[in-house]
């Protein structure tokens, strides 16, 4: 069987991708006790107190339902809190998330440092870009 159609299909490829990324980031975010995905909300709450959990869903391109489950279990492990503002949702830090920045940070750097010592500097920023841009196409209507 032809199987040429599977390196032709962006939809393939693109997850493969995804795919390769996620073990490696979870890997170096393992120190952390986290995922990858709950160290950005972190992150994000963090740099910008009181950050509403719309803006969070938007700047991770992730649905406000899927973000509203991260939100809970960071709830419960104490790393964020939701503050209630008229109709909007706020996110703000605990004592312990703020506590957990600079190993997020490393993580997130470490990361970089891996794919980049694969790819090359040059390479992976390129790609990078070119991902970004691509997504942006393929999100607007």
């Amino acid at each position: 069987m032809d199987e040429s159609f599977l390196q032709n299909c962006l939809f393939f490829t693109s997850n493969r991708l995804g795919r390769a990324m996620t073990k490696i980031a979870e890997e170096e975010f393992a120190p952390t006790g986290l995922t990858p995905m709950y160290g950005y909300v972190i992150r994000l709450a963090n740099g910008s107190p009181g950050i509403s959990q719309k803006e969070i869903a938007e700047k991770l391109s992730i649905t406000p339902s899927t973000l509203t489950r991260f939100i809970d279990k960071l709830e419960a492990k104490r790393l964020v809190e939701r503050k209630v503002s008229g109709k909007t949702v706020q996110i703000y830090p605990t004592p312990a998330g703020l506590a957990l920045e600079e190993t997020i940070r490393q993580a997130s750097a470490n990361l970089k440092k891996r794919y980049e010592a694969v790819l090359g500097k040059e390479a992976a920023a390129e790609l990078n870009g070119e991902i970004l841009l691509t997504s942006t196409r393929l999100e607007k209507p």
